[in-house]
């Protein structure tokens, strides 16, 4: 098979309604749009969310809670995942990253302490959880805020 043999499944690809062709496509003057009214004018039409003057749903739910504007999100990495790097590696937000255990750091990394940790590690973060320090200083290994 080559190249320009290729094809897609039959009715996989379905051609596109084309209006205002003609009289005898079904589709011609009116354009599908109907006779006169907001809709058949050029850039008519309402925006999203109206109800045609019915209060809209955004505004009859009440409003809820609270989105802190200046918050730290920490991109979160687990002492498990850890286990992967050899034993002495200092561990830090570059190496994280460089190895692809974080894909976008945001406000800094924060290791927590879920699983087991095997190997002795220097890490260095911006946060730590309580469980993860102890987990990382039994190993053997040191935890450095940065």
């Amino acid at each position: 098979m080559k190249l320009h043999e290729l094809t897609s499944a039959p009715g996989s690809r379905k051609s596109s309604k084309r209006v205002g062709r003609g009289i005898g496509s079904g589709m011609g003057k009116t354009s599908t749009r109907g006779h006169k009214g907001q809709n058949a004018r050029s850039g008519g039409g309402v925006r999203p969310g109206f109800e045609g003057g019915q209060n809209p749903l955004y505004r009859r739910l009440p409003k809820r809670g609270f989105n802190n504007r200046f918050r730290t999100e920490y991109a979160v990495v687990n002492v498990e995942d850890l286990n992967k790097f050899a034993a002495g590696t200092e561990v830090t937000p570059e190496l994280l990253i460089e190895s692809g255990m974080v894909k976008n750091p945001l406000d800094g990394i924060k290791i927590l302490g879920n699983g087991e940790i095997t190997v002795q590690l220097n890490v260095k973060a911006n946060k730590f959880s309580q469980s993860a320090v102890e987990k990382i200083q039994a190993a053997g290994g040191k935890t450095e805020v940065i």
